[in-house]
């Protein structure tokens, strides 16, 4: 069989399994917080996959194996900089937000945090804020449309259409629990497939001489392809830019999408298995980046061409080096990464409508006297609805954002969340002394410096020649990286977390010792 009639078989399967899953989700979803969270439900090991493989995303597949092909060996270190980051973040996060939300019943890291700090306002700023997520959604569908254009041939709209409506389909029905399942079979498709990107890379399959000749053709390319830094791509330039690559990734494995899943967990006990099966899978997804700079080596410069685009570089290096049939599994392989990602998207989205505004802003001050059963199935059905019409919204963002990088979209999204969670969520976590106007300070903070900076809103022509001057050109240089307009916008958001909880009143004492009394106990 061709590629194309492959890759027919391989979809049909896959969609085939993930409605089943969903149909599965569905029969496990007998209260609201069953579709929220899934709450106590799975086992270190399939948990492990499903958030690794939603930490991974269509810009795993599709996006950074792109800024590899554009960068060169320079973004290698994004393979151990970006999981590093994640993990720790995790780390930090996982004891206190994981036994707190347990304990209040929180379904929503907004909800968590607006415990944390007695403060509806924080709850609902953070839901709010949260909404920039959806970009992270439309990246996911806009990797959905490369994926389908490429291996079926399919038109942009087709493709969309058919994301869109698989993934409403199998979320709607089951929410947290066929997010997990599906993410589960999806993250040991992603790690098989790259294990051997990582494979192809270290043996330079497909070039003369191997990994030396590649090394040698990406050198005669440009040299700047085969360095520690390339000077010449905005990602990679300095040390800076490295640090920058870690420090914006750390609060990303608490961002409400992924953060959600740890109160999966069936026991407490299991969360060390569980860290380190998650950042084994997580490292492992980071060689995908790999395949990107074997495609530089194999493919030339022919996707920085007018009409092309990198996004599609992992895709062509398959179709160039693998059978048919291992082709088209890569291209599943890339639309479990999509689904993984955007499933857990939606029902975190879907919560900050159904759990964060309606249960608990809408509910206690207009519907405080109506039973809680009556509640709850409103929640679900809220939930649902929700769902599908974010589906419905990203879908159409995507077809407006579709000529952009998959990865420079998702952080138009994560990027300011990343900086104003740094504060609250990250260094609420391991000091009990975050007070509720140092958390405020450090949230509208963090994400008022990643939108000055990333909106390159200082213009150097404002200053005299000086270091003013030289430090605004220096910030406007940094604009295009979001890696690094989120570092920035995540030490301010830490520096006025600690500032101005120095000088605020602090919490309750038998508050906090609940919040941090119950992360001390097993």
């Amino acid at each position: 069989m061709g590629l194309v009639d492959w890759s027919w078989f391989f979809l049909a399967v896959f969609i085939g399994a993930m409605v089943i899953i969903g149909f599965i989700g569905r029969n496990r979803v007998r209260v609201a917080d069953d579709f929220a969270t899934a709450r106590g439900s799975y086992g270190p090991l399939l948990l492990a996959l499903a958030f690794a493989a939603t930490t991974a995303s269509g810009s795993t597949f599709l996006g950074f194996p792109g800024i590899a092909y554009d960068a060169g060996l320079a973004a290698v270190w994004a393979v151990f900089l970006y999981p590093a980051g994640v993990y720790l973040g995790v780390l930090v996060c996982l004891k206190v937000v994981s036994n707190t939300g347990h304990e209040f019943g929180s379904r929503s890291i907004p909800e968590y945090l607006g415990t944390r700090y007695q403060s509806d306002w924080m709850r609902v700023l953070v839901s709010l804020f949260s909404l920039l997520l959806l970009f992270y959604l439309a990246g996911q569908l806009v990797s959905g449309i490369v994926m389908f254009e490429i291996m079926l041939g399919l038109p942009s709209e087709w493709a969309l259409g058919i994301t869109a409506v698989v993934l409403m389909v199998y979320v709607a029905l089951g929410g947290a629990h066929a997010d997990i399942l599906t993410d589960g079979v999806q993250g040991f498709i992603m790690v098989a497939v790259a294990v051997g990107v990582g494979f192809l890379f270290l043996t330079g399959f497909g070039v003369e001489g191997g990994f030396s000749g590649m090394l040698a053709g990406l050198e005669r390319q440009d040299p700047h392809l085969v360095g520690w830094l390339n000077p010449d791509h905005v990602l990679f330039h300095s040390w800076w830019s490295l640090l920058a690559l870690l420090l914006s990734h750390i609060p990303l494995g608490m961002l409400p999408h992924i953060g959600n899943k740890l109160w999966a967990l069936e026991r407490p006990q299991q969360r060390r298995r569980f860290i380190e099966l998650a950042f084994a899978f997580g490292l492992t997804l980071g060689m995908l980046g790999l395949g990107g700079v074997l495609a530089r080596a194999i493919l030339g410069d022919a996707l920085l061409q007018p009409g092309e685009t990198s996004n599609q570089a992992l895709l062509l290096l398959f179709i160039e080096l693998s059978p048919n049939w291992l082709a088209a599994l890569l291209g599943i392989a890339i639309l479990a990464a999509v689904m993984s990602t955007a499933d857990g998207l939606v029902v975190s989205s879907s919560q900050i409508i159904a759990n964060d505004l309606y249960r608990c802003t809408f509910v206690p001050r207009f519907a405080a006297d109506v039973s809680g059963r009556v509640i709850d199935r409103r929640v679900l059905v809220i939930s649902r609805i929700s769902a599908v019409a974010f589906v419905v919204i990203c879908t159409a963002m995507a077809w407006a954002l579709m000529d952009r990088n998959v990865a420079m979209i998702v952080w138009i999204g994560t990027g300011g969340l990343m900086a104003a969670f740094a504060g609250p969520l990250v260094v609420g976590a391991i000091w009990s002394g975050v007070t509720k106007a140092g958390a405020m300070a450090g949230l509208l903070g963090g994400v008022g410096v990643f939108s000055i900076t990333h909106g390159a809103l200082i213009d150097p022509a404002w200053f005299g020649p000086g270091r003013l001057r030289d430090a605004a050109g220096w910030l406007a240089a940094e604009a295009h990286n979001p890696f690094s307009c989120a570092a920035m916008g995540e030490i301010v958001s830490v520096v006025l977390t600690w500032v101005v909880s120095k000088v605020t009143r602090p919490l309750p004492d038998d508050h906090l010792a609940r919040i941090f009394g119950a992360s001390s106990g097993e």
